[in-house]
């Protein structure tokens, strides 16, 4: 049973933009990809409003959280958070199999 984390980062000027790409272009992105549990980490750019990013992070279990949340990247985005000066909403989803009656609307 996964977890998965949406994170709305909100600012002003395009500021989650800018933290966004400099995740990217640091390699804190990668670096979290590579770690241990890790299952996605990836931003995403809503439509309807251009001044918040989401970034979908995913993992296998709460160990796998917890041990990402004691590495030294974790100083690295508060300390980015804090540059961009932004704002986050958080929403926690735990996985569970799509139900069978479900399949005959996904198209794959």
């Amino acid at each position: 049973m996964s977890i998965t984390v949406n994170i709305y980062y909100s600012g002003k000027n395009g500021a989650a933009r800018k933290f966004a790409e400099e995740m990217v272009s640091s390699g804190t992105v990668a670096a979290i990809r590579d770690e241990k549990g890790n299952l996605q980490y990836e931003y995403f750019y809503p439509v309807e409003d251009t001044e918040t990013v989401l970034l979908i992070d995913s993992w296998v279990n709460q160990d796998a959280i917890d041990m990402h949340h004691r590495t030294p990247m974790m100083q690295m985005i508060t300390e980015l958070r804090e540059k961009y000066d932004l704002h986050m909403k958080v929403l926690r989803f735990v996985s569970d199999d799509v139900p069978q009656a479900d399949n005959s609307f996904i198209r794959k």
